[in-house]
């Protein structure tokens, strides 16, 4: 299963990275600015819904700062981490992006089928969840 879902990973990178490019960013980037669509968050809590160290995501908000894509906020629950937003014009790159992926997922979509893919998705959901409580 490693080497199969390794692969798959690779071919996922390649397709989000030509997809970013869309709207001028990598797939790292792109799925920070997913991360604090629909609300801000703080670094940490982006880092843990991707899996990822905090480092490597601060480095990344970091760049979209200084782009203009996102900002820091206070946050009032915690006086030294702040809130990342997305800003107007990183609404505006990120709406640019999704249209590719739309277009890309109707035609992955379309040759594999609605059902296979639902079944994919809680296969991968399932496995995530169990290989989470049974890290070596």
């Amino acid at each position: 299963m490693i080497v199969p879902v390794i692969k798959l990973d690779a071919h996922f990178t390649r397709a989000g990275d030509a997809i970013a490019a869309t709207g001028g960013q990598t797939l790292a980037r792109w799925l920070v600015l997913e991360m604090v669509a629909d609300e801000p968050a703080t670094v940490v809590q982006v880092a843990r819904r991707l899996g990822l160290t905090r480092q490597s995501v601060q480095r990344v908000t970091n760049l979209l700062e200084t782009d203009g894509l996102t900002e820091y906020l206070d946050n009032p629950l915690h006086q030294r981490s702040k809130l990342v937003r997305l800003t107007s014009r990183g609404r505006r790159t990120l709406r640019t992006i999704q249209g590719a992926q739309r277009i890309w997922a109707d035609k992955v979509g379309a040759e594999i089928g609605e059902a296979d893919l639902a079944h994919a998705r809680r296969v991968v959901d399932r496995l995530t969840r169990v290989l989470a409580r049974h890290a070596p």
